[in-house]
């Protein structure tokens, strides 16, 4: 995003920090009405470009926002949508992509909330490395011309009682509604959101076998410590990587032996 829109982004999320910090806002709910708006915009290309008209006075948007948008969605979220549209935007799709990213927020509050967000970030990761495992599946999930009703049937046939159901819906809305985005891409930016909550990265960790508890416990500790932050594990086994292990942190990779990381990240910080 440009300049505006960074700011326009800078400032929704304050906006939802600040209304998210007050328990008796039902997350969930905050979530799906989001989701609502930004489908709605997406969609209505004309009235997304009159939201983010620089030439537009802010309160003349939000009048719209509230003519249009009352009574189908909560006081909290038109408080919010109507904050979005004052701001400035450098492009009429930076204000849906925003939305996206704050409906998903809000969800990933609620799992935080009910003290599963490890498990959601968790599950967003096997799901992507199951997806990534079965092209049938993933075609499935990703066919253009298929209706979105029956990728949703599937989708709930897969995950339905069976993960979380904060995991159910954001990747239920990233099927439905991808935006342009390839499923691997939706979900790599699910999981940099969740590990945002506890402003953490996320290490895709790649060994031969299983790590034992104190190598994942040493591993993320030596991590964090090279980053700066808090580090969340997603542990993936590949019998490819022979006596190994392959760390990804965003676009760095680091493969080696554990010991030799290990030893590796150790003189590098004792230096």
């Amino acid at each position: 995003m440009n300049g505006a829109s960074r700011e326009a982004l800078a400032a929704a999320r304050e906006r939802l920090d600040a209304l998210t910090d007050n328990t008796s806002v039902d997350a969930a709910k905050l979530a799906d009405e989001l989701a609502a708006v930004t489908a709605l915009l997406d969609r209505e290309v004309s009235l997304r470009r009159v939201l983010t008209d620089p030439a537009q006075p802010g309160e003349a948007k939000a009048q719209l926002v509230t003519r249009v948008l009352s009574g189908q969605i909560g006081g909290e979220t038109l408080d919010l949508v109507s904050g979005m549209v004052r701001s400035r935007w450098s492009g009429s799709r930076d204000l849906v992509d925003v939305l996206e990213e704050l409906a998903a927020t809000a969800d990933l509050t609620a799992a935080q909330r009910s003290g599963a967000l490890d498990e959601v970030e968790d599950e967003l990761f096997r799901f992507g490395r199951i997806v990534a495992d079965n092209k049938e599946l993933r075609s499935a999930l990703t066919d253009r011309t298929a209706v979105t009703a029956a990728k949703t049937t599937l989708l709930h046939t897969l995950l339905g009682g069976k993960v979380n159901p904060v995991t159910e819906r954001l990747v239920g809305r990233l099927v439905g509604a991808p935006r342009g985005r390839s499923l691997e891409a939706g979900l790599e930016s699910l999981s940099k959101l969740a590990a945002d909550r506890r402003n953490r990265m996320v290490a895709v960790v790649t060994s031969a076998v299983p790590l034992s508890d104190t190598q994942k416990q040493r591993l993320g500790g030596v991590l964090a410590r090279l980053y700066g932050r808090d580090m969340h594990l997603n542990l993936d086994v590949d019998p490819a990587v022979i006596g190994g292990i392959e760390v990804r942190v965003g676009d760095e990779v680091i493969s080696g032996s554990i010991a030799e990381r290990l030893a590796d990240a150790t003189r590098r910080l004792a230096g």
